[in-house]
């Protein structure tokens, strides 16, 4: 099929509503000739009659072919009108969008959590919010097939493919149990490599991006513990005397139970930014989203 064949699903639909080519002409505001002229190109299409004439010679009767292929037709035509339709503002009480956030559970916690709170706070449950792995490889073309909605990460690290927008920086912190034997000082470096540190690795590796800044200060510390997500080393902390550096807004979560604690050498902030696909710059939806996640950040 060709985009030019569109108009004559929109006569098919027509017709095998009203079931009379007259009253279907009628109805599309257009001449019985030229209605009698998209029903034969239509047969020619589908390979099927579709209408043929009552035995009551009044109307015309659908063929087995036309009724199969009529919930689907009425289906997808309504669709397209409600695509059409939808108007340009976006109203978070009374809409049926899903959104699809691309992020880890270090982001999710730390930024978009407040975001899906937001969200569900408007009490509608046909508007959702769903967060999935980020999965950097063919993210950009999941973006485009619109599969995900936004991507929260590094803006280092963003696809050059995509816009994107500087949210918040999140510094680090090293962070214990309470009451840990050690005390709640900020320790020296010597004291910091010596402790046992649990990192997050998803491949179980016990080095990361930290201990590449300990190797260019010819320092190496003790890590003893690897765990594939952020939150899971919350309860490694509250669990055992283990110690570890990560985002302090991830910490700050946790510290009905965790102290958080200055480090003994420089290390850069994580730059936290969100990306969308060029094709949902002008989405209104899309929009309301990217400004939820612009608040977030900027809020205290």
């Amino acid at each position: 099929m060709r985009r030019s064949d569109l108009h004559l699903l929109i006569s098919l639909d027509t017709l095998l509503d009203e079931l009379n080519v007259t009253r279907a002409a009628q109805r599309m505001h257009i001449s019985q000739p030229t209605l009698s002229g998209h029903l034969a190109k239509l047969r020619e299409l589908f390979q099927d009659p579709l209408l043929v004439p009552s035995e009551t010679g009044r109307g015309m009767v659908a063929t087995e072919r036309a009724l199969a292929l009529r919930p689907a037709l009425a289906q997808a035509l309504s669709q397209l009108r409600e695509a059409v339709a939808q108007p340009h503002d976006f109203d978070p009480a009374t809409s049926a969008r899903t959104f699809t956030v691309a992020a880890n559970d270090s982001v999710f916690t730390i930024l978009a959590l407040d975001v899906m709170a937001e969200v569900m706070r408007h009490g509608n449950p046909e508007l959702k919010m769903a967060v999935v792995p980020p999965y950097d490889v063919g993210i950009v073309e999941r973006m485009a097939r619109g599969e995900v909605d936004l991507y929260l990460g590094d803006i280092d690290k963003m696809p050059e493919t995509l816009k994107a927008r500087f949210l918040m920086s999140a510094d680090f912190a090293l962070a214990q149990r309470r009451d840990h034997p050690r005390g709640n000082r900020p320790p020296k470096l010597d004291e910091y490599c010596d402790l046992a540190h649990v990192i997050v690795s998803s491949r179980g590796e016990f080095s990361s991006s930290v201990d590449d800044v300990l190797a260019r200060l010819g320092r190496h510390r003790r890590v003893t513990a690897a765990v594939p997500s952020y939150n899971q080393v919350a309860l490694v902390l509250s669990q055992t005397d283990l110690v570890t550096t990560l985002p302090r807004q991830l910490l700050q979560r946790y510290e009905s139970f965790v102290d958080l604690l200055e480090l003994p050498f420089e290390l850069a902030p994580f730059r936290l930014a969100m990306a969308w696909h060029p094709r949902s710059q002008n989405d209104a939806a899309g929009r309301w989203l990217r400004d939820r996640f612009t608040a977030a950040g900027t809020s205290p």
